[in-house]
């Protein structure tokens, strides 16, 4: 890992850096985005109307409140938990590099600190890992995009993890962990601290967080940005108050703005009939689609229990890829990831009007 002569700086800057690229997402201009797993605009009127009401009675000349107490206060309440077991960031991936930052001490100083999770899986536990110094082991997950029992069990052994990350749903393929294969990863990890990181967990059938009775080393990420919300960049974790205390430390002062604390309180509390209703329209359309996709030759979808379906496609995914954006529908494809992935799209389930424009471009493609 070296850096071009030509790059400023190049022997300050850490050499994990040349052997990563940017996040980028497109920027284009397309009538129809289905690429990001954002929720389609609510269409309750009284949401925007409270939002805007709230924002104009912002401080604006004084500093958030730095503990975010009635946020936090509103969040636990949520989940089921304590003050104290609360923290909030802007959005999961502050927290992600909260977490990377404070636990980065190595086991053997002539081993970096590790993190495992899985292939495929969210990118930024990679990316913000790596970036930190941290050696990444990703493990591969099986044929039906679930835990991969064994080859987790050799990783923990030869490499023992200062940090797990595991999705549930995972993002791209959209489901749930089998909670069975998920109990003996965290029995086999009591070493490690391991985060379950539940961003769509609004769309599944169960969640994960009664799990924290049984194991102390567990921490729970979740946000609001996949319910109709991701403007304000809000996410939480739950764990234990013990090592939070530890991570306070490390958190930069006023790191969440007053406007988002008092948007996303409000979120939780007053407004959580008028998302609860937009989550259960996207679940009824993400049902309505995966039926629809599954009945057309060469495509298959993955049970999906969040707000975007895993396809299969006979085709090549770039082909799919390229005649949805040219049709100014922009969808996530992963063919230049090769493998399994090369046939694979990622689609964020849409307004009805939307989604059935998607179901007309894939007819056409049978």
């Amino acid at each position: 890992m070296t850096f071009a002569p030509n790059i400023p700086f190049s022997t300050l800057l850490r050499p994990e850096l040349s052997d990563l690229k940017p996040y980028v997402t497109d920027t284009g201009n397309y009538p129809i985005r289905l690429d990001a797993n954002e929720a389609p605009a609510s269409r309750n009127a009284n949401i925007q109307r409270r939002l805007a009401a709230a924002a104009a009675d912002i401080a604006w000349e004084r500093y958030p409140d730095p503990m975010a107490l009635e946020l936090r206060t509103a969040l636990a309440n949520r989940c089921g938990a304590q003050l104290d077991e609360v923290m909030v960031g802007v959005g999961s991936d502050e927290l992600i590099s909260l977490l990377l930052t404070a636990l980065a001490q190595s086991s053997s100083p002539y081993t970096p600190p590790t993190v495992l999770t899985v292939s495929p899986t969210f990118v930024m536990y990679k990316l913000s890992a790596k970036v930190r110094g941290f050696r990444v082991l990703e493990v591969p997950l099986d044929d039906t995009w679930d835990l991969a029992e064994k080859s987790l069990t050799c990783a923990l052994e030869t490499a023992p993890p200062n940090l797990i990350f595991i999705a549930s749903p995972n993002n791209p393929t959209g489901n749930l962990m089998s909670r069975d294969r998920l109990e003996r990863l965290l029995d086999a990890a009591s070493s490690s601290v391991c985060v379950i990181d539940e961003a769509y967990i609004d769309y599944a059938p169960r969640a994960h967080m009664d799990l924290r009775k049984r194991y102390p080393n567990l921490i729970i990420l979740r946000t609001l940005s996949k319910i109709g919300f991701a403007a304000l960049r809000v996410g939480w974790l739950v764990g234990p108050r013990a090592l939070l205390q530890e991570l306070d430390k490390a958190r930069q002062p006023y790191n969440l703005a007053s406007v988002n604390q008092c948007l996303a309180k409000l979120v939780v509390t007053e407004l959580a009939s008028c998302v609860s209703e937009l989550i259960f329209e996207v679940m009824s359309e993400r049902d309505r689609i995966s039926n629809e996709i599954v009945k057309l030759n060469g495509f298959a979808v993955t049970p999906s229990d969040a707000n975007f379906v895993w396809v299969h496609t006979a085709r090549p995914a770039k082909d799919l890829f390229e005649m949805l954006r040219s049709r100014g529908i922009l969808v996530r494809s992963f063919h230049e990831r090769g493998g399994r992935l090369a046939h694979q799209l990622r689609i964020t389930v849409g307004t009805e009007e939307q989604n059935n424009k998607l179901l007309e471009v894939f007819a056409e493609a049978q």
